[in-house]
């Protein structure tokens, strides 16, 4: 698997296969940069599991508990239709993830 980023500093660029596996990489990213507002692409993502999925679910919740703004930018087709698996709809951002979250 390849690093999600490695510029703590810059976007952060999500793998295209969020499973399992990717999970753990993917809450050590975030919480890297847990504290200060936060980009992530999402354009390059393939398949979206369920813990990962919660893995964002949970940094929307932190992100916005701190005041910060994280935003998901560049979503690709497939992650949107990850989305629409689970139930969520995917409208100018992780808006509808953020209310799921609370």
């Amino acid at each position: 698997m390849q690093p999600m980023s490695s510029d703590a500093s810059g976007p952060l660029r999500l793998d295209a296969i969020l499973d399992l596996k990717a999970a753990g990489g993917l809450h050590s990213a975030l919480m890297a940069r847990r504290g200060h507002d936060l980009m992530v692409d999402v354009s390059e993502v393939r398949r979206l599991g369920g813990q990962c999925l919660q893995v964002l679910l949970a940094a929307t919740k932190a992100w916005s508990a701190d005041g910060r703004a994280l935003s998901f930018e560049a979503p690709s087709e497939a992650f949107i239709q990850s989305l629409h698996q689970f139930g969520i709809h995917f409208d100018n951002g992780f808006e509808s993830l953020k209310e799921l979250a609370v």
